[in-house]
């Protein structure tokens, strides 16, 4: 009875991932405690997982990123490689994005690119941004470091059977694959849409401006006494005073004469401020002025507004900023704005006060698509010592002359003791709710074993493909561990993938490693739906695609990507 339960429990956690009704990490968690309170593991092995030496790596790794983002490298090469014809512009681009992305982490290497092809205005982005995600990611599962993917089944491989995959494990299979599923994506990149960019007078088509008339009772009272806060479908976002705007606006702002009142949220309702006397609508006399602080962003996925209405975060306190529009692929929300709940890969259009670029929360939460702020970048001697030094730890490691961890810590040290990255930065970006779900998912993936559930599963893949053989069992799971990518995050389903496909493996007497590695490139395997998958959801609002636009592109490429992966990985890595 027991096993079955675990099995149930299973199928509970994956149901409230694919609904998204609670975090990852709050559902990981929960079952792993769940899980010790029952006695399926006990205590040091929960502590254990957490403090595994493959997930160490990779949470260094990510920690190290932060300073390899900010060398002036990514944004010196996005403005080389939109030269040429559209074709030329597009190859170029997923070359260098594959090539980065096989070392660098591939959400920094696309919001590198992010910006500058949203800013420029000679190729449409619509027609670059799908082939650069699925570029970063075709180059991710070349190598170990690639993709956290990939470092996460090294987790398990280490939790489970005892030994670390190597840095170029992942080359001899990705290599070829990512190679035959280029040809296929620079072909149907040609038939993604041609969105134009959305210029600035189409954002402040956001903006609603009335006039305040010298002799109105409004004057001389403050935003909150004049009731200008609870309007129906309208936010009070910013006031221009004598050529200077104030914003964001604070419920004590005293309204002074000639004031000019900016409204943003259901513009359409215009009749809400009919009640207001000595309020004046008006022309577009202050479109200049209110272009000049328009910042436009994706919400990252390491953002704590996910799940969060404007409201709900004080948006405005936050981050000194008015929200001025909202939108979701190619989708501009309407309605109440600060009662929307935002998503991972929204597109906001802020309008910033002038003290935006100090707050410290800025790149956690936010990828810059245009505007004038930039991010902080490194020194030109800072960045070649720290390219430098990672090279050299990947080279050593590849070379298994120094651990990748142990590299990894040393040129940590060395970036907080040059100043590079300080400890109040590592603290803001730790990705505290990676380690929770790879530490639970070792965790559960230990009662999956001790429970007898593990083997349950195992002897239902064999019953399910009785008289087929073991290859049989390697593409049910490869083709179990994609439609999971598919439908819950690539990590989460490499964590409850892996656990079965080595349970199947030792079922059928078979060496593990090529169910290993069908768990690795079928987790990396998400083209078809945007939600899988941080890059797509970075690109997914600035490029105004559907989710037909992902789905065009990414089956032929996943099919050519898959076919690859399961004539490949046998041959490479016998049974």
């Amino acid at each position: 009875m027991l096993p079955w339960m675990v099995l149930f429990s299973l199928l509970g956690l994956l149901a409230l991932l694919i609904g998204g009704w609670v975090r990852p990490a709050i559902a990981f968690v929960g079952l792993a405690g769940a899980y010790l309170v029952l006695g399926l593991v006990d205590t040091p092995t929960l502590l254990a997982q957490y403090t595994n030496p493959a997930l160490a790596t990779l949470l260094l790794l990510l920690l190290v990123s932060l300073a390899l983002e900010r060398t002036p490298l990514l944004d010196w090469l996005s403005q080389r490689l939109l030269t040429g014809s559209e074709r030329t512009a597009t190859a170029r681009l997923m070359g260098a994005s594959a090539v980065l992305s096989a070392f660098l982490n591939n959400t920094a290497v696309v919001a590198a690119f992010l910006g500058a092809i949203s800013r420029q205005q000679r190729i449409a982005p619509s027609r670059l941004l799908i082939p650069l995600s699925y570029a970063s990611i075709l180059g991710g599962v070349t190598t170990l470091v690639g993709t956290s993917t990939n470092l996460v089944v090294n987790s398990f491989a280490l939790g489970r059977g005892g030994f670390e995959l190597g840095m170029f494990q992942f080359t001899l299979v990705g290599i070829p694959v990512a190679l035959l599923t280029f040809g296929v994506l620079l072909w149907r990149a040609r038939r993604l849409p041609a969105h134009p960019p959305e210029d600035t007078e189409e954002k402040l088509s956001y903006f609603l401006a009335a006039d305040l008339e010298a002799d109105s009772e409004l004057v001389g009272k403050s935003i909150e006494e004049n009731q200008l806060r609870s309007l129906e479908g309208l936010y009070l976002l910013e006031i221009e005073r004598e050529g200077r705007l104030l914003s964001p606006v604070g419920p004590d702002e005293i309204l002074q004469a000639e004031d000019t009142l900016v409204f943003t949220g259901e513009v359409g309702k215009v009749q809400a401020l009919q009640r207001f006397p000595g309020l004046t609508l008006f022309g577009h006399q202050a479109d200049d002025l209110l272009a000049t602080n328009l910042v436009e962003v994706v919400v990252s996925h390491e953002s704590e507004l996910a799940g969060q209405t404007l409201q709900d975060v004080d948006f405005r306190s936050m981050f000194n900023a008015g929200v001025v529009g909202i939108r979701r692929g190619g989708k501009r929300l309407e309605g109440q704005l600060g009662q929307i709940p935002l998503r991972v890969g929204d597109c906001l259009v802020l309008a910033v006060g002038s003290d935006f670029r100090q707050h410290r929360n800025i790149e956690r939460n936010f990828h810059l698509l245009s505007g004038s702020f930039k991010r902080p970048q490194l020194k030109r001697t800072e960045s070649m010592l720290t390219l430098a030094g990672f090279a050299a730890v990947i080279g050593l490691a590849a070379l298994e002359l120094l651990p990748l961890f142990h590299g990894l810590l040393l040129l940590m040290a060395g970036l907080v003791a040059g100043k590079v990255l300080s400890p109040a930065e590592l603290r803001r970006r730790f990705p505290f709710e990676l380690w929770l779900i790879i530490g639970s998912a070792l965790a559960i993936a230990q009662g999956l074993e001790s429970s007898g559930a593990a083997a349950l599963l195992a002897q239902g893949m064999q019953t399910l493909i009785a008289g087929y053989g073991i290859y049989a069992a390697f593409v049910g799971c490869y083709l179990m561990t994609l439609l999971l990518t598919e439908t819950v995050t690539n990590n989460a389903a490499a964590a409850l993938a892996f656990p079965i496909a080595w349970t199947t493996a030792q079922a059928f007497g078979a060496d593990p490693m090529p169910f290993v590695m069908a768990v690795a490139y079928g987790a990396s395997a998400c083209f078809l739906i945007p939600y899988g998958y941080q890059t797509h959801l970075m690109v997914y609002s600035p490029g105004r695609y559907r989710i037909s636009d992902f789905i065009k592109t990414g089956l032929p490429v996943s099919l050519t990507y898959s076919a690859g992966v399961l004539v490949l990985t046998p041959v490479v890595f016998p049974f």
